[in-house]
């Protein structure tokens, strides 16, 4: 009988430890499954939004670790991006490498990159190290330009190619195909920060990020996290710019200018810097809101985008994540009052409360 019992306890405790996760995470499992099957009701350009929304979600991801968790500021992603991108196009025109690897082939460039960097720029701190970042921002465009390198970057008129298919034979297009490799690419990103995070680099980046000091005198290797997080920052902006070409199926220095970089940290600080929804409520607000206001006047697009930027900045300095909380706070609260209401409408006169 105890036997019985302890077996009984055992399936309980282990059906619990599967259900926690779920709970905690059943609203990123569903907002995952509902994005999963917008191919199957929408396509051709609005499928072109989402697909930018999903692909930028993850260079801000990357961004976010930088920024959010670490407290680095970085004004040079841009050129990651722009990097990325363009080692994809070199994956697949040069070195043939299958469609499914090209953006993990472009991630890990772009992790060697950041590596590199970031030995020789985290020596700074602060404004001398945002000002590194400018530069790189600045740089990359024009070494993509030289005539040294346009043998592979094709110069100042960029690279088209053709996108092989993502499978032969499916009933779905190919556009909703690499929609889908996209979003699972996002999806895996997003769990691997997750683990980085809840885990013990997350807690001495967070901890190098508001008491450095302190962080640095428990024994935290502060240059070697650094680095780390510079490195997968890096690493995910990279896949995020490999994705974007692969979708737009052409590369050229003009499509990755100075105001990327700013975009990019613009989309961090918009969706909330640290906020687990940050990057995904940042790129939607990056893809959006421009073809928004070109929409409403293609003659004061800038000052209309600027204008929302700094009305929502001033309404919440959370930004959109900050929003998102209000509203996911006042539903919950909402459902609890109405919840007691219904309980007692079901009790009947000779029962107690």
């Amino acid at each position: 009988m105890e036997l019985q019992q302890a077996g009984s306890d055992f399936t309980v405790d282990a059906g619990r430890s599967w259900a926690a996760p779920l709970r905690r995470n059943g609203g990123w499992i569903a907002a995952a499954a509902l994005l999963a099957l917008a191919p199957v009701f929408i396509g051709g350009y609005e499928l072109f939004l989402l697909c930018s929304i999903v692909s930028m979600a993850i260079a801000l991801l990357g961004m976010n670790v930088l920024i959010g968790h670490c407290g680095i500021i970085s004004l040079g992603h841009g050129a990651l991006f722009a990097l990325g991108a363009y080692a994809a196009t070199l994956s697949l025109t040069r070195l043939g490498v299958p469609l499914l690897l090209v953006p993990l082939v472009a991630g890990l460039v772009c992790f060697v990159f950041g590596r590199l960097f970031a030995v020789a720029a985290l020596k700074l701190e602060g404004m001398p190290l945002a000002l590194a970042t400018l530069g790189l921002a600045i740089v990359m465009p024009q070494l993509l330009r030289s005539d040294l390198l346009a043998r592979w970057t094709g110069g100042v008129q960029g690279v088209s190619f053709t996108r092989p298919p993502v499978f032969r034979g499916v009933p779905l297009g190919d556009d909703a195909w690499l929609y889908l490799v996209t979003l699972s690419y996002l999806v895996v990103a997003f769990v691997l920060v997750h683990r980085l995070l809840e885990g013990g680099t997350g807690r001495a980046w967070r901890a190098l990020r508001d008491q450095p000091l302190a962080a640095t005198a428990m024994g935290v290797p502060a240059r070697r996290m650094r680095d780390l997080a510079f490195a997968i920052s890096a690493m995910l902006t990279g896949i995020g710019g490999a994705l974007a070409a692969m979708q737009v199926q052409y590369v050229a220095p003009d499509s990755f200018p100075f105001a990327l970089s700013l975009a990019l940290f613009i989309g961090v600080v918009v969706g909330g810097p640290g906020s687990r929804i940050g990057p995904l409520l940042g790129a939607a607000f990056l893809v959006l809101i421009p073809n928004f206001a070109e929409h409403v006047s293609q003659a004061m697009t800038g000052a209309i985008y600027g204008g929302v930027v700094i009305a929502l900045m001033a309404l919440e300095k959370r930004g959109l994540a900050g929003v998102f909380e209000r509203i996911q706070g006042l539903i919950f609260r909402a459902v609890r009052r109405r919840a007691p209401d219904r309980a007692s409408s079901h009790l009947q006169p000779g029962d107690k409360a």
